[in-house]
């Protein structure tokens, strides 16, 4: 807030401008007399009081100096004694973005006000030399009289009012200068109100004009030469809102000419449409750049050489503040975005629509929104308002707003899982869903996002899944096989014989080992059952290729050699059929009736029955007695595998 010295606007600041003069503090460090680095004694009331004095000594020689004889020495010289002075001040209560504008106003109001004052005596304010502990503790016209122990046996006041005034000098009770004597806040904001009552008095003091406020009204810096001042028609001296109107033209013309200039740069650097690359990047930014460095060179030239009074100064303050900040805000913004489109660009392993581009891009987006968010709360905390309450009203609205996107923060974490995980990236052919295949979709993933993925389908049609759903699907991604497999059921009829078989079997067999484009390895055709109305074969092998289009040519081309191959064979493929055999019943073979229990009553006789388990010595004697493979085959010279109980019990039988 900046205080209520601005707040009846209607008053004659006029002379209050006065003290915004060049004398002000901005951007220049303390120097005062022969130890520019020493700071103002402010360890008591007296001190404060005494230093305030000689430094307002100090800077009437050094603004008579410059009046004679105006240049950047006279000037600086004059600057670093406001500043000097500006120090006895507490500006607690100031926003610091008003620091420099209300300091210096309040020095020459405060100048004026106590340059009026009688200050006989004053070896009675606290901490004067060879003040006595009791004189010191007794209140002179104080407000409160709370008494601080100094440690050398003299106890202060913690407040001290300059007898019949409301000019306090309180001891600061936090902060970096506690402990310093200074003019109290109070005592600021009601500075004005004493001018305005004493300033037909006369001066107590020297003083380096009869009339300070005319004087520095029409003041100018070094670099606006007082002839062209004077020169100047009547009309351009009238004061417009505490200002001479010739201040106010040179202000609004600077105003527009730096408005016109980052417009006209805006709009050339537009020209170029952005890319990603450092050619439209070194462009936009000069924009904010340009920004900065023309409202603080504004800034300067106006407040240091046109010298604005009145309450039109402190508004070319805030106003660079804000040009600087925004300009951060959009350099830093410029600056994540470039960053993030040049490694999407110059990285061959990510695609524009790829979750990495969209991860990469979200952190760019996340540091930026940090970094402006520290920004805007250092803007609006030299602004005077109170940060912190509002960094704790954002966490309380923080909680409220991560309920209501629950949904939200779903999707997010599943889209960590999938960045975590990577089942599918962009482009991949992927099937997604259930694990049942009729219940399961399969698609293209064309864009994997913060929120959602795309899939287009074979139909062509796009489908949005929510990351958190996406997440939790199966999902088969078949752009990932090294390899296809070939697997298909062939079904003969039951006329083919087993010769005819034998040769199916064979000729698939050598198919699959000589197709170029099927592994090797496990290839292989085999008679997996009898079926209902066929003889089924099984014929499995890999297509070596990762290709859907390459896949179905070779599976087509398989397909066909297989109908050469059965049809060569001089044999059929089956197909739904029932056969009825119209015969005589012969009825049951005697003899074979009479065999078969002559074999049991044998084994019974023998002790041998085979049940429930054959005997040791039996297996013995019929385990590998079977040739396998059969007599004919390449391979009948190798060792027999072991035949099943099932068969040895059929030999025995």
């Amino acid at each position: 807030m900046l205080l209520t010295l601005y707040r009846n606007t209607d008053r004659r600041i006029g002379i209050s401008s006065v003290l915004i003069l060049m004398l002000l503090l901005l951007f220049s460090s303390i120097a005062w007399a022969q130890n520019p680095l020493e700071p103002a004694d402010t360890s008591s009331p007296y001190a404060t009081l005494k230093s305030f004095l000689a430094i307002t000594d100090a800077t009437g020689q050094s603004y008579n100096k410059y009046r004679e004889s105006p240049g950047p020495a006279t000037y600086k010289k004059t600057r670093q004694d406001m500043v000097k002075a500006a120090s006895l001040l507490d500006l607690s209560d100031i926003p610091p973005a008003a620091h420099h504008e209300v300091a210096s106003e309040t020095v020459i109001l405060l100048w004026e006000v106590i340059a009026r004052l009688e200050l006989n005596d004053l070896s009675e304010v606290p901490g004067a030399p060879k003040e006595t502990e009791a004189e010191s503790g007794t209140e002179i016209n104080t407000g409160t009289n709370t008494g601080i122990n100094t440690g050398t046996g003299v106890t202060l006041p913690s407040r001290w009012r300059i007898p019949h005034t409301g000019i306090v000098i309180a001891q600061v009770k936090q902060g970096q200068r506690t402990g310093e004597y200074l003019f109290s806040p109070g005592t600021m904001q009601r500075v004005r109100d004493y001018y305005e009552l004493i300033q037909s008095q006369p001066y107590q003091r020297p003083m380096p004009s009869k009339n300070l406020y005319y004087s520095l009204q029409h003041i100018t810096g070094w670099m606006i030469p007082v002839k062209w001042v004077e020169s100047l028609p009547d009309w351009s001296k009238v004061l417009v809102f505490d200002q001479v109107l010739w201040k106010w033209i040179v202000e609004l013309l600077l105003i527009g000419l730096v408005a016109a200039l980052i417009i006209i740069l805006y709009k050339i650097t537009r020209i170029r449409p952005w890319d990603g690359t450092y050619r439209t990047y070194l462009p936009r930014v000069s924009t904010p750049l340009a920004l900065i460095f023309l409202m603080v060179l504004m800034e300067a030239f106006i407040l240091k050489h046109v010298v604005s009074t009145g309450l039109a100064r402190p508004v070319y303050s805030y106003l660079t503040e804000m040009a600087v900040y925004v300009g951060a805000i959009w350099l830093v913004w410029l600056t994540m975005k470039w960053v993030a489109d040049a490694v999407i660009a110059t990285s061959p392993r990510i695609s524009e629509g790829s979750l990495d581009a969209h991860l990469i891009k979200f952190t760019e987006r996340t540091i930026g929104i940090l970094l402006i968010i520290g920004f805007i709360f250092q803007f609006l905390h030299n602004m005077g308002i109170p940060v912190y309450g509002l960094i704790a009203g954002a966490g309380v609205g923080g909680i409220a707003i991560a309920l209501a996107s629950q949904s939200t923060l779903e999707n997010f974490v599943g889209t960590l899982n999938i960045f975590a995980d990577r089942p599918a990236r962009v482009g991949d052919f992927c099937r997604f869903g259930d694990e049942s295949p009729g219940l399961s979709r399969v698609g293209t993933v064309e864009e994997i996002g913060l929120r959602s993925t795309r899939v287009r389908g074979p139909d062509r049609t796009i489908t949005t899944i929510p990351n958190a759903d996406f997440a939790k699907m199966h999902i088969v991604n078949m752009s990932k096989r090294n390899q296809m497999v070939l697997k298909m059921s062939i079904g003969l009829r039951y006329e083919t014989t087993t010769d005819q078989l034998r040769v199916v079997l064979v000729r698939l067999r050598e198919m699959l080992l000589a197709h170029p484009c099927i592994t090797e390895e496990p290839a292989r055709v085999r008679v997996t059952a009898l079926g209902e109305y066929a003889i089924n074969l099984e014929l499995l092998g890999y297509v070596d290729t990762a290709d859907w289009n390459e896949f179905l040519s070779v599976q087509e081309d398989v397909i066909l050699r297989v109908t050469e191959i059965v049809a060569d064979a001089g044999t059929a493929f089956a197909f739904p059929s029932r056969t009825l055999y119209h015969s005589r019943d012969t009825g049951m073979d005697s003899k074979k009736q009479h065999a078969a229990s002559k074999q049991v009553a044998q084994w019974v006789a023998s002790q041998s029955f085979p049940f429930p388990e054959f005997t040791k010595d039996y297996r013995k004697q019929v385990k590998d007695t079977i040739k396998y493979p059969p007599e004919g085959s390449p391979d009948m010279d190798k060792k027999s595998e072991p035949e099943s109980p099932s068969a040895s019990f059929n030999t025995q039988q």
